[in-house]
């Protein structure tokens, strides 16, 4: 009878071919000992003084207390475990926004389609089927694009631009889920902020959007500065600057786009600092993106061929805030990694918000700013009393100030300063804005516009006499220079001491509309006397060695 057939052992496998017989023993080799099954031998009684330990666990027992330690740790760890969920979950949903192979329009990220006219990214459908048949649809501008190209304001952004929002329109927000995927990104970060507007654009929660990962700090529109201004002073200033606002970044680099002042430093630190990732280009609103990508690429091209290539599709420029609709991609680097220009984060606290459309290029200065002076001189009236008005965006009310005390106004040399009395101020302001003070423009935004809705009261103490007190700081506008006895005096026997109050306090309220923020900052070291009133910073070698260096 075959063994393999048995009925009792159906479970078990034998080998088709019996095994060899084991060798003869050698003479030579010692006889194997037998193994022989031996009963287990009876317990005894430890002696007295052996002790008696606890039996060795069973696999039974073994098994069970590990199941038994898993569920403790489990109930211990639910809620750490269900937070690591939930930021696995976030983080899915963050990658998911990242820009996928969809072809988009390469002056303004915006998803080509052929289905609604007045919405960004339309493509006339015969352009786009033939582009599509070519393989040619990165090269392909939408009807937007074209418009801003040749001057026209067309904003996209719904509630920003004077424009409530529709389904042509996307919103703040949803430009703020765009960029939400970075913070999962390993990429390097070039975050903008514009000079004029240092404390509107800074972007203050930019880890928001960046992560943990590296920020290379550029300081666009340089060039804007008054005449004989020391970039080592505004350097410096503006470390400090980011020190107290507790950003740490790799660098600051002052630069301008137009006249390419330190472009080439920052492309230098990023070529060192890339290490392979892509490089994303962030920054509010109108801060200059995709001004400085140009640059960028301007001056690269000269040593990398792909750098002069991309020059031929990059992304347009405009004064209306949200140009770039979604990320644009860019091959510029010839070692490897890309780079993204990325839509501008909408600020509502900026005046660009509150304006029309069709404003918005009065307040982008085009030359250098030159500070306008009130008063001039000290045969010109007090401003005690009095109300200055910038335009039809901001008043200052002075209620207490020294006879010499002077406010310097730095900004777009379109909007004109007017001073009144305060007791006239009111009646002024309702004749005369859409009129004489402009923006808005125009008495039909005139009549829309809701006012100087917003006030703060501000009370400024100063302790030295020889340099500006502070700067009041216009989010999205400029900024004015406080300075206790900016007036020069004609008189040889005046007396600094007389004209100085014992509590030294100027007293101001400053109206603006509503949600647009007033800062007041440290002065910014402007024109050719701040050299000599700016005081640098004393420091010990540590702190040297932690702050973040500036380059020019």
């Amino acid at each position: 009878m075959n063994p393999m057939a048995s009925p009792h052992l159906p479970f078990l496998s034998f080998p088709q071919t019996p095994p060899p017989p084991p060798p003869p023993p050698s003479p030579l080799a010692s006889p194997r000992p037998l193994a022989l099954h031996r009963a287990p031998a009876l317990p005894t009684r430890p002696p007295d003084d052996a002790g008696a330990g606890p039996a060795a666990p069973t696999r039974g027992d073994r098994f069970l207390g590990r199941q038994v330690a898993a569920e403790a740790a489990a109930r211990v760890l639910a809620p750490d475990d269900a937070e690591r969920r939930q930021r696995r979950k976030d983080k899915r949903r963050a990658l998911a926004r990242k820009p996928s192979g969809l072809a988009s329009c390469y002056g303004c990220g915006a998803p080509l389609h052929t289905a609604e006219e007045a919405a960004p990214g339309y493509v006339d459908p015969a352009t786009y089927e033939l582009k599509k048949r070519h393989h040619q649809l990165r090269t392909v501008l939408c009807a937007r694009c074209k418009l801003l190209s040749h001057g026209h304001m067309v904003t996209a952004v719904g509630g920003h631009g004077g424009y409530p929002g529709g389904k042509q329109f996307v919103s703040a927000e949803e430009l703020r889920e765009k960029l939400s995927y970075l913070r999962h990104e390993k990429a390097l970060i070039v975050k903008l902020v514009d000079i004029v507007d240092f404390n509107g654009s800074f972007l203050a929660r930019v880890r928001d959007f960046a992560g943990a990962n590296p920020i290379i700090l550029v300081i666009t529109k340089v060039d804007l500065l008054p005449r004989d201004t020391d970039l080592n002073c505004i350097g410096d200033w503006v470390v400090e600057s980011v020190v107290k606002k507790k950003l740490n970044v790799l660098s600051v680099h002052l630069t301008s786009s137009k006249s390419l002042v330190g472009v080439t430093g920052v492309i230098s630190e990023i070529q060192q600092e890339k290490k392979g990732r892509d490089v994303y280009i962030l920054g509010s609103a109108n801060v200059g993106k995709s001004a400085f990508i140009s640059a960028l690429l301007r001056t690269m091209a000269y040593k990398d061929p792909v750098a002069a290539a991309a020059q031929k599709y990059k992304p347009i420029q405009s004064a209306v805030p949200g140009t770039t609709l979604g990320p644009i991609e860019i091959e510029a680097f010839l070692g490897g990694g890309k780079l993204y220009d990325t839509p501008g984060v909408h600020l509502h606290h900026r005046q660009a918000a509150v304006i029309h459309a069709d404003d918005l290029p009065s307040l982008a200065p085009q030359s250098r700013l030159k500070g306008r002076c009130f008063p001039a001189n000290d045969t010109d009236v007090e401003l005690s009393g009095n109300s200055l008005f910038w335009a039809g965006l901001v008043r200052i009310d002075v209620v207490k100030a020294l006879p010499r005390t002077r406010l310097t106004f730095y900004g777009p040399k379109k909007l004109k300063v007017n001073v009144v009395r305060t007791t006239e101020a009111d009646q002024f302001y309702k004749t005369e804005v859409g009129v004489t003070l402009t923006p808005p423009t125009g008495t039909e935004r005139a009549e829309g516009w809701a006012g100087l809705q917003g006030v703060r009261e501000l009370k400024i103490k100063y302790e030295e006499l020889d340099r500006p007190a502070c700067d009041i700081a216009i989010s999205g506008l400029g900024w004015i220079s406080v300075e206790p006895l900016g007036v020069p005096s004609n008189s040889a026997d005046s007396n600094v001491e007389e004209e100085c109050d014992d509590d030294s306090e100027l007293h101001l309220i400053v109206h603006v509309p509503k949600p647009v923020e007033v800062f007041v900052r440290p002065p910014l070291p402007v024109g050719k006397a701040a050299s000599q009133w700016y005081r640098y910073q004393e420091l010990t070698e540590e702190e040297e060695e932690l702050r973040p260096k500036w380059h020019y």
